[in-house]
C-alpha cells in the first residue's frame, strides 16, 4: 500500500529551491487567490482529474491545506492514484505564511 510522508515548511522550501516538486493546495479557492506558496497549484474536486492526468507519478507532490490536517487525507489519496513521493506540509499555509512572509504569493484580479 502506498502511503504519504510528512514534510515541515522548512524541508519544502528547501524542496522547491533544489528539486522538481509539485506542491498543491487544497483551502478553498478565495483563500488560494488571496495568497499561496509561489508556484503552488490550486487542486480541488473540479481540477483533480486533470492534475492527475498532467503530472507525472515520479514527480514528488507536497500537498498543503490550512493548518496541515486536511492535507493528509488528500495526500493519503493521491499516494494511492500511483505518485511514487507525497507528502502532506505540517502545520501547513499557516506555518508557511509566519514562516516565511516573504515568500507568499496572491493571484492578480
Amino acid at each position: 500500500m502506498t502511503t504519504f510522508k510528512h514534510i515541515d515548511v522548512t524541508q519544502t522550501k528547501s524542496r522547491l529551491a533544489h528539486d522538481n516538486i509539485v506542491v498543491v493546495d487544497i483551502r478553498d479557492e478565495n483563500s488560494f487567490a488571496q495568497a499561496h506558496i509561489p508556484g503552488s497549484r490550486h487542486l480541488d474536486n473540479g481540477s483533480l482529474s486533470s492534475f492527475l492526468a498532467e503530472v507525472d507519478f515520479a514527480t514528488p507532490i507536497v500537498v498543503t491545506c490550512y493548518h496541515g490536517i486536511s492535507s493528509q487525507q488528500a495526500a493519503a489519496y493521491i499516494a494511492e492514484q500511483g505518485f511514487d513521493e507525497v507528502y502532506s506540509m505540517d502545520g501547513g499555509f499557516t506555518l508557511w505564511q509566519s514562516t516565511f512572509p516573504e515568500d507568499v504569493s496572491s493571484v492578480k484580479v
